[in-house]
């Protein structure tokens, strides 16, 4: 599994809001819309890395297994 970065966002609530929204329309988390918009933006422009991992995997993470 491709491991994540995590980092603060500043954003205007009613941005927030608004992507929230988007975000359950479309059966994401926002952090999920978020990500998908920029991947999509990214690509739009040509800058998407070729060896940048896919999007997340929808749904929860798989527990771990016990060996």
């Amino acid at each position: 599994m491709v491991a994540r970065k995590g980092f603060l966002l500043r954003l205007d609530p009613a941005i927030h809001d608004a992507l929230a929204v988007w975000a359950r329309d479309e059966l994401r988390s926002t952090n999920a819309q978020i990500e998908f918009l920029l991947r999509r933006a990214l690509a739009d422009a040509g800058r998407l890395p070729s060896d940048a991992g896919g999007p997340a995997k929808r749904g929860r993470p798989p527990k771990p297994t016990a060996d």
